[in-house]
């Protein structure tokens, strides 16, 4: 296993954008970078701990192979996606065999072995691992063993308890860091709100680490919210919505129960849908999944168990029957749609009722502290639905992008409201500030006469600026 150009510390001596783009393109087939790839590149290979949040089919993946390539050591790659472990090891050995594999549930005990003994042996470039695996404390040790000098955590928003994805086994991740004698992490996440962010930096043990955000803005999606107040007529609204796009696309609702009901009245109505949810076989799961990626699919309709991998760049909308449980899984969920850079659309289909089962989800978290904050991300999904101005521009300022103040492609603008007035600003974004009963927190937005703000110990709380002035409710 050997570093291409490495230097001294097993890292790169200042890589040219020269080489980097020609490793690029002899290893990886590319004619050119995509925006924030050789900057996240020359990070690592500079041992700077790097988080980067771009979008799904950005080219998160390129970033490890060239960095990984170019660094003296193995690099040790943490992602929950089996199925997507599987196709980045297939990408890499069609360039260098025997350089890549994975060790998961799937993976004898021999094979395993085999393995570890390869890294060990320096015999491998790349190490794929599923996070339940470092429960096993063996396993850790073998890896503390081995000379990973790059640890890559994939989908790293799923470390963090405030983020829409957390996975228990993630956790585990920040002792391997140590374990393994603190070599450069990497973490890769698609959709990361600020506070989440820095809950990954702090947990993964990154030391002030290049932070590249890039690829928020899907300006080709096309933003709408169809509201209803009848059941009925929402449901009969999105089956015609459906069939009038006719696909390929994904319709996501809140239960298993409503996603095997509106998969059979779309295959009723002609339109090739199956469902997709934890309730079903993996054998009918798996159909649904191979049919929607060879194009045999029209529609899929799914709760939230589908789509974290999915990478197929003709998704032409993504509906929803139900508000998704916060504005970083509505956006993490719409992204899924036109990742070929056509037009797609993105459709909540929404009553004010709705709510109601995602505010039961939000109240079963045991403390206090989560529930509140559960509660006040589901409020934000809220407000996005009921938004009277642009609507990408409320969610890019959610996560604490800049956004212009009309995007023209979405319902609000389109019918001529997208502008809000804007009013007194005392604080200016991203500033910390502090009120008597919630304590620390960040201006996130200002929409109007209203600011909303993020505290560590209560959540979003939107206030009107006019009081926040009066009584002077924030102080920096």
């Amino acid at each position: 296993m050997r570093a291409v150009d490495a230097g001294t510390n097993g890292h790169v001596s200042a890589p040219t954008s020269t080489s980097i783009r020609r490793l690029a393109r002899e290893r990886l087939g590319f004619d050119d970078l995509r925006p924030g790839q050789e900057e996240a590149v020359r990070a690592v290979t500079d041992g700077r701990d790097t988080l980067v949040v771009m979008t799904t089919g950005s080219g998160k993946s390129a970033i490890y192979q060239l960095a990984g390539w170019m660094i003296e050591g193995a690099t040790l790659v943490i992602s929950p996606l089996i199925s997507l472990q599987r196709d980045q090891i297939d990408n890499i050995e069609q360039e260098q065999p025997g350089e890549a594999a994975a060790i998961d549930a799937s993976v004898s005990e021999r094979r395993r072995e085999e393995r570890l003994e390869e890294l060990a042996d320096e015999e491998l470039e790349f190490l794929f691992l599923a996070p339940e695996q470092l429960a096993r404390e063996e396993t850790v040790e073998r890896l503390a063993r081995a000379n990973v000098s790059l640890l890559v955590v994939d989908e790293a928003h799923c470390i963090s308890e405030w983020g829409h994805d957390f996975r228990p086994d993630y956790l585990r991740i920040g002792e391997l860091v140590d374990a393994l004698g603190s070599p450069t992490v990497l973490a890769l996440t698609a959709t990361a709100s600020p506070p989440v962010r820095e809950e990954i930096v702090e947990r993964l043990r990154m030391d002030e680490p290049e932070q590249i955000v890039r690829g928020f803005d899907r300006p080709n999606i096309r933003l709408e919210v169809d509201r209803h107040y009848d059941d009925g007529a929402k449901r009969r609204a999105l089956l015609a919505r459906a069939k009038a796009l006719g696909g390929p696309g994904i319709i996501y609702v809140a239960t298993r129960r409503l996603a095997d009901e509106l998969a059979e009245e779309l295959s009723a109505d002609g339109i090739r849908a199956l469902a997709y949810h934890a309730g079903l076989s993996g054998s009918l799961r798996e159909q649904a999944q191979e049919g929607f990626m060879a194009d045999d699919l029209d529609v899929v309709v799914a709760t939230t168990a589908f789509g974290m991998g999915i990478d197929k760049p003709n998704v032409r909308f993504v509906m929803h029957h139900d508000p998704s449980d916060s504005v970083d899984s509505y956006y993490q969920e719409i992204g899924r749609a036109g990742r070929d850079d056509e037009p797609a659309d993105a459709v909540l289909f929404y009553r004010t009722e709705d709510l109601g089962l995602r505010r039961f989800f939000a109240a079963g978290a045991r403390e206090e502290e989560r529930r509140a904050f559960n509660e006040s991300r589901l409020e934000m999904m809220r407000r996005y639905a009921e938004h009277d101005h642009c609507r990408r521009s409320f969610i890019l300022s959610y996560f604490g992008e800049e956004a212009p103040a009309e995007c023209g492609n979405c319902d609000n603008c389109e019918a001529g409201r997208g502008r809000a007035d804007e009013g007194e600003r005392p604080f200016p974004v991203g500033a910390i500030v502090t009120h008597e009963d919630w304590g620390p927190g960040v201006v996130q937005r200002y929409d109007g006469d209203r600011v909303t703000v993020l505290f560590e110990s209560a959540g979003y709380k939107t206030l009107s600026v006019e009081l926040v002035v009066e009584r002077n409710l924030l102080a920096t």
